[in-house]
């Protein structure tokens, strides 16, 4: 499966998802957050300048109207440096890298950081996948799952960006103006009235982006996440796409990532290990 998911509309999806998720909350976060965005036709690129970990400064869909160069690269960094962050993070799947990429990298210097996955699917094929290994089927009895509504967003959100790590409370508050906005649907499962896990789904044409999957550490281990990559790989197939992508971060040697072994079992398969591109200030 994964040798037919074209390479460019799946990085495209991603880095649309991640933009809209942050750009689409309201004008008053965007300016307490420092949001900003620039587009150049395929190219995406955001930031966020109080955003200290530098997680959502990041630029992708490069390659598809315009030549991946120094030029193109260089855009970005300045509109990083205007934006006042001081690290920035440029996605580009490996397939698309220049045959100059060495020189580009010393010219902007650029230094490799982390490694993620990127997964992919036939949707009509990952449904067979799931027929013998339905994720809802392992599900905690205790445990149970429905699409989230409006009055559930900030405490689905709670719980996605806690899963995370970043439970403050502005950043809490743009994933829940994420609910119910178009080409987005979101998902958790409950234990009893709580909410201990979290996922959405994001929709552009025929692809959709799997994203934002996460527990509560203590309600981990019972099936919650295998639920949700089901739930939503449904949701995709409802809507219409051909295409369902991922990622999470790569396995090193003696690293044990559980998420990407949920996906492996729910029917994705890596496509490629993507290297996430620094620049630092």
């Amino acid at each position: 499966m994964s040798a037919t998911v074209p390479v460019v509309e799946a990085e495209q999806t991603g880095i649309k998802a991640y933009v809209d998720f942050v750009t689409g909350a309201p004008v008053s976060l965007r300016e307490t957050l420092g949001i900003g965005s620039i587009n150049a036709g395929s190219m995406h690129a955001m930031a966020m300048r109080e955003d200290t970990s530098g997680f959502f400064n990041r630029a992708g869909g490069f390659g598809t109207d315009a030549p991946i160069d120094t030029a193109a690269l260089a855009q970005v960094r300045d509109f990083y440096r205007i934006q006042g962050v001081s690290l920035g993070r440029f996605v580009i799947a490996p397939q698309l890298l220049p045959a100059d990429w060495e020189s580009i990298v010393g010219d902007l210097k650029l230094t490799p950081g982390g490694r993620v996955v990127k997964l992919g699917c036939d949707v009509k094929a990952l449904q067979s996948v799931q027929s013998a290994h339905d994720g809802i089927s392992g599900l905690d009895p205790s445990l149970h799952f429905a699409k989230v509504e409006p009055h559930h967003a900030h405490e689905w959100a709670t719980v996605m960006m806690t899963a995370f790590g970043m439970s403050g409370t502005s950043m809490i508050d743009v994933a829940a103006s994420c609910v119910g906005r178009p080409d987005w649907q979101q998902y958790a499962v409950w234990e009893g009235e709580r909410i201990i896990a979290a996922g959405s789904l994001f929709i552009d044409g025929d692809f959709a982006c799997m994203f934002g999957g996460g527990t509560l550490p203590d309600y981990r281990n019972r099936g919650a996440q295998s639920a949700l990559l089901t739930i939503r790989a449904r949701a995709a197939l409802d809507a219409g796409c051909r295409w369902l992508v991922a990622e999470t971060g790569a396995e090193g040697p003696g690293d044990h990532n559980p998420s990407l072994h949920n996906m492996r079992r729910a029917g994705f398969e890596p496509m490629y290990d993507r290297v996430t591109w620094l620049w630092r200030k």
